[in-house]
């Protein structure tokens, strides 16, 4: 077997909120939309959508929507720290290969999950 390890994918995902109390203070929820394309491969993890990801690659678009819950603390007048949680659904339309390196298609398939959707930790500048 060979060593070869692949993950290349971009994503969309905006999101609409609506704060609490201060606009980017304290308590947020908010509903997004997420967008993208991906290839892996080669890569010993767990995961619920691909089954044996170590010995197959996916290649394949995917979208769908959450909803989101987080907080967001104001540092400074510019600096903001947030933390949240995404929930929702997410529709995988992908080709299955039988090895990460080969080209040799085994099947094309759909998949829906439920499940979560973001986990984010993040520092922000706001202009």
């Amino acid at each position: 077997g060979s060593d070869i390890k692949q993950v290349r994918h971009w994503v969309v995902m905006p999101e609409y909120r609506y704060w609490f109390c201060e606009k980017f203070n304290g308590h947020f929820i908010g509903v997004h939309a997420h967008g993208g394309q991906f290839n892996v491969g080669g890569i010993d993890v767990p995961n619920t959508v691909f089954k044996n990801l170590k010995d197959n690659r996916y290649e394949g678009w995917f979208a769908g929507g959450g909803l989101t819950y987080g907080y967001q603390w104001m540092l400074s007048k510019h600096w903001s720290f947030e933390a949240s949680l995404g929930a929702g659904y997410t529709r995988f339309h992908y080709k299955q290969f039988e090895c990460r390196e080969c080209g040799v298609h085994k099947a094309t398939k759909n998949k829906n999950y439920f499940g979560p959707t973001k986990a984010v930790l993040a520092i922000m500048y706001t202009f």
